[in-house]
């Protein structure tokens, strides 16, 4: 077999069914996650209970609920799925207008590594691993951000990271007000009642998840000036940082239920999505 009618099996495979199944599947997995984190969080707010909303307090969650075994190994594959799937658009580009561009294809490959670890984490926590995607997100931070700062120039690593997920907050805020998830979607095969769903869902889920990246992005920032580790949060104390505000218990509830929203919004995807 020659390397060119190699190259042509492999890019049929990368968009054959199988593929594209695992991606539904990483879709649904993701809505599950954000649908958890969100439900705990919107408790958090309405309550003031010590549960960790984040992906480790998400996972209890699950495997305490019955057949949780088995929900979480199904999780871990679902996104994997995501992870193979974004790495067929890194490598033979992504679905769309312009999917074949170098950015595109960078931000692909960056995706596949964001879930395959993830896949890692959660598959880690069903088999037993004590090093697992359960613990603290904001221990997690704090000890990252403690190693960055240990390293040469490490408050100009740790600034870069904080810029890196404020600019993605603003990002990914914009894209859902202006709605360009539609572009993604098989938006002129969807029924009227769908698209509504999907604009709803779309649009304050999106600035939900917006809001989380930006405020972790914020502490960071701070932990960089300060020189201070113990500045960094993760998702739970970014998230409960809300209720910190003059808005007051009730900013964390409205963000708690747009992550609720981006989970139904991913199931969404999961149908319409354009793979």
């Amino acid at each position: 077999m020659t390397a060119a009618s190699s190259s042509a099996v492999a890019r049929r495979v990368a968009r054959g069914d199988a593929v594209r199944g695992g991606a539904r599947m990483g879709f649904v997995a993701r809505g599950v996650l954000y649908l958890l984190v969100g439900a705990l969080a919107v408790r958090i707010g309405l309550t003031g209970t010590g549960e960790q909303a984040d992906r480790g307090g998400a996972l209890v969650g699950v495997s305490e609920s019955p057949f949780g075994a088995v929900l979480l190994w199904a999780l871990g594959l679902g996104l994997a799925g995501m992870a193979l799937w974004r790495l067929t658009e890194a490598v033979f580009g992504a679905a769309g207008p312009k999917g074949d561009g170098a950015a595109k294809r960078a931000m692909s490959g960056a995706r596949c590594v964001f879930y395959g670890v993830t896949s890692y984490l959660v598959v880690s926590f069903a088999a037993g691993s004590g090093d697992s995607g359960a613990g603290s997100s904001d221990q997690q931070s704090q000890d990252i951000t403690g190693r960055l700062l240990g390293l040469p120039g490490g408050q100009w690593w740790v600034g870069a990271v904080a810029v890196g997920f404020a600019v993605a907050g603003l990002v990914l805020a914009g894209r859902a007000v202006m709605r360009k998830y539609r572009k993604h979607l098989t938006w002129g095969q969807m029924s009227r009642k769908a698209r509504h769903f999907m604009d709803v869902t779309g649009m304050v889920g999106g600035v939900g998840r917006a809001c989380v990246f930006a405020a972790v992005g914020w502490f960071g920032a701070k932990a960089a000036v300060e020189f201070d580790p113990s500045e960094a949060k993760g998702v739970d104390d970014a998230i409960r940082s809300f209720a910190e505000t003059p808005a007051g218990p009730w900013l964390l509830v409205a963000v708690a239920v747009g992550l609720v929203l981006f989970g139904a919004f991913s199931f969404g995807q999961a149908k319409w999505r354009k793979v």
